[in-house]
């Protein structure tokens, strides 16, 4: 009979989900004018290597400057009102996204 390998002990069977309730959110990250950012799961909270993910309600007409999120992917789910994304050198790529829309950066 062949020897069977021991299951890998990196606890996917114990630790493998998740859930974070809406009222633990951290509010204690990165924020900038006229959005306000809470943080649901990044490294800090669960060990998140490539990613953030959380709530940022964005006030009217908000504007962020020039910037990106390092190594990791970025999905953004509109909820409601507009989002216009700019990327590129000089910023010469423009979307629009509405409610019920997607936006994944890299």
């Amino acid at each position: 009979m062949a020897d069977i390998p021991a299951p890998p002990q990196d606890g996917w069977k114990t630790e493998g989900v998740r859930v974070i309730p809406s009222d633990s959110l951290d509010g204690n990250t990165a924020q900038t004018p006229g959005m306000d950012r809470k943080a649901a799961i990044n490294f800090a909270r669960v060990g998140a290597q490539k990613l953030w993910a959380g709530t940022v309600h964005i006030h009217p007409d908000a504007k962020t400057g020039a910037h990106h999120h390092g190594h990791l992917e970025s999905v953004i789910y509109i909820l409601k009102g507009k989002a216009r994304m700019r990327w590129g050198e000089k910023l010469e790529f423009t979307a629009e996204a509405g409610p019920g829309d997607f936006i994944f950066g890299k």
